[in-house]
């Protein structure tokens, strides 16, 4: 079939991004940055079919595709075209991977019955109200406000900067601390964690070209020392997504406070902020569960019954 997937480049930001932002989706995947920043790990490529923007990428063996970003009339052509093309070049069903609800709602209206989805739990985007991280007002926030209160009195220097390329340096050596503390590397008596590896080696990247991909950032210093960084971007007209959050872990009320700083300073008047998954880890799963999501935008995949 004459459909031709490539390599997204640096050249093609502002086409991906201009159909993310026609439509939209509160889903972390819907961005150019986290498209672009994981290619190397995931071997994404994408290609526009009928006037839809379409990523695909080789999940565990299987070739799954996205939901292509399109008017609906557009998408219905779309998904018959990428139905042959898995059937031809894979010989596959076609699989349709990060589906949401709101996705599949759709792909039932223009194909009802043919399709059958899985959510997975360990996907799922955790969403907050914008206002409730910025004041963690309330009883529920009690135990984080001490944290807060306990690194405002221990570090009285404290202070938060915007990220830029004069102190970019300074969040590459919390990054790099970091890495010490999680064993992203492979040495004496400790195993490699791929995945934090991985981790590690796109946030460098997010540091190094924040500026290329219109991202966004802030540090938080005790004095003159960086203790923690946030960065992230404009997802939707409604929501900001944080893609990434590092603080070091021997600086007590680090992480709260850069969370609470960055909302407040970097997240603009929006309502929501996607703070992404928790890809199955149970602490990271706590962590974001004591921030109170006020929603999980679920993601799943979803695979033709019939052809």
């Amino acid at each position: 079939m004459d459909i031709s997937f490539i390599k997204p480049t640096l050249e093609h930001q502002e086409l991906i991004r201009g159909y993310f932002d026609r439509y939209q989706s509160r889903s972390c995947e819907r961005c150019f940055a986290n498209i672009f920043l994981w290619i190397e790990f995931e071997q994404v490529k994408f290609a526009e079919i009928c006037n839809t923007l379409v990523f695909r990428r080789n999940l565990a063996g299987t070739m799954v595709f996205s939901w292509p970003a399109g008017e609906k009339e557009d998408i219905g052509r779309a998904l018959k075209l990428m139905e042959r093309y898995a059937a031809e070049e894979f010989g596959q069903p076609l699989c349709l991977f990060c589906m949401t609800p709101a996705f599949f709602s759709v792909l039932e209206e223009l194909q009802p019955g043919r399709w059958e989805i899985t959510y997975n739990r360990d996907f799922a985007d955790y969403i907050y109200e914008r206002d409730q991280l910025a004041n963690l007002s309330g009883k529920k926030f009690h135990g984080k406000r001490n944290h807060i209160h306990r690194f405002e009195e221990r570090y009285p220097d404290w202070h938060y900067e915007p990220l830029s390329k004069e102190n970019a340096a300074d969040a590459r050596k919390v990054a790099l601390k970091w890495r010490e503390e999680n064993s992203c590397d492979a040495g004496a008596g400790q195993d490699l964690d791929e995945g934090k590896s991985e981790e590690l080696c796109v946030c460098l990247r997010e540091i190094e070209m924040f500026d290329e991909l219109h991202l966004t950032g802030g540090i938080l210093y005790t004095g003159n020392e960086p203790v923690a960084f946030s960065i992230g971007e404009q997802l939707s007209d409604d929501t900001f997504v944080v893609h990434v959050e590092k603080a070091l872990a021997d600086v007590q009320g680090a992480y709260p406070m850069i969370n609470r700083e960055f909302v407040r300073h970097e997240c603009g008047a929006v309502r929501y902020i996607n703070r992404e998954d928790d890809t199955g880890a149970p602490g990271l799963r706590k962590a974001k569960l004591s921030y109170k999501p006020v929603m999980l935008e679920e993601k799943g995949v979803a695979v033709c019954k019939t052809s």
